[in-house]
């Protein structure tokens, strides 16, 4: 893996970003910490949907699903990621349901470039298990759903512009070096 040098104290490395960068994924995937570790080496924003909704609603994302639903929910979160996009390029994290509807794929990929954090379900368990703030896992067997959930979004997943997988023993620093790397495949995306 090719590791990036920082080429100044702001963390800038002499590239440019023209589209902004969706991370999607699975819950558990590391889509928030690795973002902000990657806007932070690229000197951008990061943005993150799902704290954009909270503020926007004044309430946590499980008290949305309650009170509102989850239709409710997908239709603001679309709203947001589309908001998003036309702000400057940056990191943009999106809920792991996010990149399941067809019309914000396509917005995304048109507007942006998508990098799905492909983990596996062990990973992913592993990190999400002790959490209670995942409305989707309030179940009787939360491995089992989340199972079926990344069964049944993997197909969507699939579909993004690229693809930066994770391993057991990376860092975030390596997930966001695994990010870069995958990044640099497009310069129209990163230059530099």
């Amino acid at each position: 893996m090719k590791t990036w040098a920082v080429a100044d104290h702001k963390g800038a490395f002499g590239m440019k970003l023209h589209k902004t960068v969706v991370l999607v994924g699975m819950m558990g995937a590391g889509k928030t910490a690795i973002g902000k570790h990657v806007a932070q080496m690229l000197g951008v924003p990061f943005r993150d949907s799902d704290e954009e909704i909270v503020a926007a609603a004044q309430m946590s994302i499980p008290e949305i699903f309650a009170r509102d639903g989850e239709a409710f929910f997908r239709n603001r979160e679309a709203e947001v990621i589309a908001r998003l996009l036309q702000a400057d390029p940056g990191i943009l994290s999106v809920g792991g349901g996010a990149f399941l509807r067809a019309d914000t794929r396509a917005r995304i990929h048109d507007e942006g470039v998508s990098v799905w954090l492909r983990a596996d379900l062990d990973l992913l368990w592993s990190r999400v298990r002790s959490k209670p703030t995942r409305p989707l896992l309030q179940t009787d067997d939360p491995r089992g759903t989340l199972a079926r959930l990344l069964q049944e979004r993997t197909p969507c997943y699939a579909q993004a512009d690229l693809i930066a997988d994770a391993d057991p023993t990376y860092s975030i620093a390596d997930m966001a070096q695994a990010v870069l790397q995958a990044l640099a495949t497009r310069p129209d995306v990163l230059e530099g």
